[in-house]
């Protein structure tokens, strides 16, 4: 069974609408629909915004749900400047842009005393999504990259230029690496999905609203057609 995660009700509420044989259940706030998309089991549920909800959101996914794999499905912004607003980055690997704990001599990024700061997406997952967008998506470009996560909205020109210095990565949001740490620590299979909504610079602000919605329109399509396809 899928666990789908989705940071705001905009971006679960379209694959709530297409479930058949919903239960739901609340825990931690959370409201967890348990159901039938695309013809296979899944959990849909809404963690909230920012890394300790959807850590907790992925922790009650693994205990409650048994799931065999999450996706993380949402927005970003872009980092890279071949990704334009409404294309999709699927995650090869995530990690914290404002994890630092420097004072004890460690780098940016890297979190004390675990033997990976780095978590690696399922390349199954990947591969399949990648294939997918494609098909369902033929208007967008899709890229493979790593997704950098922080408890900030990114809309500095200046801030956005050294996140991506320093991590290298595709793309920048408020959750991903959580459920990637999350599912690390469980061992059980991530896949972080991330339509572009701005540029995470000093325009970011008035791209993200005009953007929004098409960009969750990319990511349903592309959530309902890795279902349908994936086997557990």
């Amino acid at each position: 069974m899928l666990g789908i995660i989705g940071a705001m009700d905009e971006e679960v509420a379209k694959l709530k609408e297409k479930m058949e044989q919903v239960t739901i259940s609340k825990k931690a706030s959370m409201d967890f629909y348990r159901g039938s998309l695309s013809g296979r089991e899944v959990v849909v549920v809404r963690s909230g915004i920012g890394k300790v909800n959807a850590g907790i959101c992925t922790q009650i996914l693994v205990d409650d749900y048994g799931i065999d794999a999450v996706i993380n499905t949402g927005i970003a912004g872009s980092l890279n400047a071949d990704i334009d607003i409404g294309d999709i980055v699927l995650s090869t690997d995530a990690v914290q842009h404002d994890m630092d704990a420097q004072g004890f001599g460690y780098e940016p990024g890297v979190i004390p005393r675990m033997e990976t700061s780095v978590f690696l997406a399922d390349e199954t997952l990947r591969t399949l999504a990648e294939e997918s967008c494609r098909r369902v998506n033929p208007d967008i470009q899709v890229f493979s990259g790593r997704v950098v996560s922080g408890d900030q909205f990114i809309s500095d020109r200046k801030k956005k230029e050294m996140i991506g210095g320093q991590f290298h990565g595709f793309c920048t949001e408020m959750e991903g690496a959580a459920v990637a740490q999350a599912a690390y620590l469980n061992q059980i299979p991530f896949l972080i999905i991330r339509a572009i909504s701005d540029k995470a610079d000093d325009s970011a602000t008035e791209d993200y609203p005009a953007f929004e919605k098409k960009a969750i329109l990319h990511s349903v399509r592309l959530v309902e057609e890795i279902v349908k396809n994936y086997e557990c």
